[in-house]
This record gives C-alpha cells, sequence and structure tokens, in this order.
C-alpha cells in the first residue's frame, strides 16, 4: 500500500505530512516542466521573428545598394560615369561622417552601468563596516 493511496481520515500526521511533501514535490515539477515548454515556445517565436528580421535588413540593405546605383546612373547621364560614381561615394561618406558623430555624441552621453545601485552598495558596505567596529 503506497502512502498516497490511504484514505486522509485513517492517516496518521506522518503520512499525511509525506503526502504534502510528495505532492508539493510533483506540484513544483510539474511547474517547471509547464515553464520550461512556456519558455521553449516563446524562444521558438523570438528566433523566427529575429531571422525575418534578419532577412528583412538584408533585403533593406540589398535596395539601397540598388538605390545608389539608380543615383550613380542618373548622375552619369549628365557627367561621366566615374564623375557620378565620386559624387554619389562622396555623399555616402558626409551622410556616414554625420552619423558617426551623431553617434559618437549618444556615446559620450551613456553613465556607468547602474550609478545609482553602485551608489547605495557602497553606502550599505560603509554601514557595515562602521557597526563592525561598534560605530552606529
Amino acid at each position: 500500500m503506497t502512502v498516497e493511496s490511504k484514505p486522509a481520515a485513517d492517516a496518521s500526521t506522518g503520512e499525511l505530512l509525506s503526502q504534502l511533501s510528495a505532492q508539493t514535490s510533483r506540484l513544483v515539477r510539474d511547474e517547471m516542466r509547464l515553464a520550461q515548454k512556456e519558455f521553449h515556445e516563446s524562444v521558438k517565436h523570438a528566433g523566427i521573428g529575429v531571422g525575418l528580421f534578419s532577412a528583412a535588413g538584408l533585403l533593406a540593405f540589398l535596395g539601397l545598394a540598388t538605390l545608389i546605383g539608380a543615383a550613380v546612373a542618373a548622375l552619369s547621364l549628365v557627367l561621366p560615369v566615374w564623375a557620378a560614381a565620386v559624387i554619389v561615394a562622396a555623399a555616402l561618406f558626409l551622410v556616414a561622417g554625420i552619423a558617426a558623430l551623431i553617434g559618437r555624441r549618444q556615446a559620450d552621453e551613456v553613465t556607468p552601468a547602474a550609478p545609482r545601485t553602485v551608489e547605495t552598495v557602497k553606502a550599505d558596505v560603509e554601514e557595515v563596516k562602521e557597526a563592525r567596529h561598534g560605530r552606529t
């Protein structure tokens, strides 16, 4: 006869506690399995989303390259092809430089990781040191 097969009215306190422990363990394991299954589903969808987003980025890059080629082709109607290519390249370098400057300005504004947390941890350490030496 197993511990779980006895009716609750006939079971001793020890048997009831044993049943509680077994049922709690089973409940926790079942909840962990459910959480793991939900996590796997979430990761699967995230992976598909990232893959599709990457494909969209690649296609957008190819579209931009085509537009750049079209700009060179359009300018080559009035200028030599090499001059049209140099003008378009210079414009692209100008835009890249502006983006780099803006990016550097944004990077300069980045604060250290969690400054308030670092500050409060330092204060906690000082307080523990003072309490250890009897100075409160």
